[in-house]
């Protein structure tokens, strides 16, 4: 019978994690986008294809992102075949640039100032998280209050 409810209901542990926010995008192709970043080099989505993808919404007047954006960095060091993308929603880029070196952020922030990331990405809560597999497909998506752990089984599971 054992045998017969773990077939039936799965084991869990391998299995990734489900969105922990509707969104329209899960499982649709991720909103390509071609920016500068903060440092001024240009980041081109559709280049980091057959890669894993986290595209992290933040900004500095959001008290939970300032818990999820060291998290975002100690994975983002921990793995270097997943790229990670900053989108910080400030209207100044000396709050955004303040918060990178806040958090010591080694990842690419981009800065969306006329929000149309955060509409096209259908943003309506802060910090937001989209994990991206190598296809370019949205699997995964977090609101506030997503864990660290939460984060990194989505990453495992789609790198």
């Amino acid at each position: 019978m054992t045998a017969a409810l773990t077939a039936v209901i799965g084991c869990g542990k391998n299995q990734p994690p489900g969105p922990t926010y509707p969104s329209a995008l899960h499982t649709l192709a991720v909103p390509d986008f071609d920016k500068r970043t903060l440092a001024g080099s240009k980041l081109d989505t559709k280049s980091l294809r057959g890669q894993v993808m986290v595209v992290k919404f933040f900004a500095e007047w959001c008290a939970p992102c300032k818990v999820t954006l060291p998290a975002a960095e100690q994975l983002h060091s921990k793995y270097d075949d997943v790229t990670f993308v900053g989108i910080s929603l400030d209207e100044r880029q000396a709050d955004a640039a303040a918060l990178v070196q806040r958090f010591g952020l080694s990842f690419p922030v981009i800065i969306d100032r006329s929000h149309a990331l955060q509409g096209r990405f259908r943003v309506t809560e802060l910090p937001m998280t989209f994990v991206v597999d190598g296809q370019g497909v949205v699997q995964w998506i977090a609101g506030p209050g997503h864990s660290e752990e939460e984060l990194e089984r989505a990453i495992l599971a789609y790198r």
